[in-house]
């Protein structure tokens, strides 16, 4: 019989693997096909309790903007436009992914709008709304504009912009913001 490195016979796992599936066919094809399903049945639980990144966003802010918190209250006026400037007094500039699924969820339960309200609300506002193509736009238009705030998958967040906590929290923290 052939060796690896003066260890093991080559044919070692191959009679490893043999005698297990002697046992199981011992046991019967249904008793396999279960011990398969129950498996199966197990990765999906264990996949469905890992959190879900699809839907978390952050609030983030222009660096030179004091903002470090805010209420879901005050948050959802500043969405809604029914704040128009900052407690430093700069223009409030909202600034929003025109195609992330994410945001308008989570600006729907926020703004406690549904679908086709908040996208009525953002065509009537487009000369008050910036909106761009992708969050890393969306990034650089709140880091190179005072008073911008914008709304981002946390997986983009970077260090030129401020993350506001809502209620307290931070991104990825329950109840940050309704996902």
């Amino acid at each position: 019989m052939v060796t690896c490195a003066g260890r093991f016979p080559l044919g070692f796992w191959r009679q490893k693997r043999d005698s297990l599936s002697k046992r199981f066919l011992g046991l019967g094809v249904e008793f396999a096909m279960k011990f398969s399903r129950i498996g199966c049945l197990l990765a999906f639980m264990m996949c469905s309790l890992l959190p879900c990144f699809a839907h978390h966003m952050a609030v983030v802010v222009n660096k030179d903007n004091g903002l470090a918190e805010v209420g879901s209250a005050h948050l959802s006026k500043i969405f809604r436009l029914e704040v128009k400037k900052w407690h430093d007094g700069k223009d409030v500039i909202l600034v929003l992914h025109k195609n992330s699924s994410g945001e308008m969820i989570t600006l729907e339960r926020l703004n406690k709008m549904s679908s086709s309200e908040l996208k009525s609300f953002i065509a009537s506002h487009q000369g008050s709304i910036t909106t761009v193509d992708s969050d890393e736009d969306v990034l650089k238009m709140v880091e190179t504009t005072p008073g911008a705030v914008g709304l981002v998958d946390v997986r983009s967040i970077n260090d030129q912009v401020n993350v506001v906590r809502v209620d307290g929290k931070l991104p990825m923290e329950d109840g940050y913001l309704p996902h």
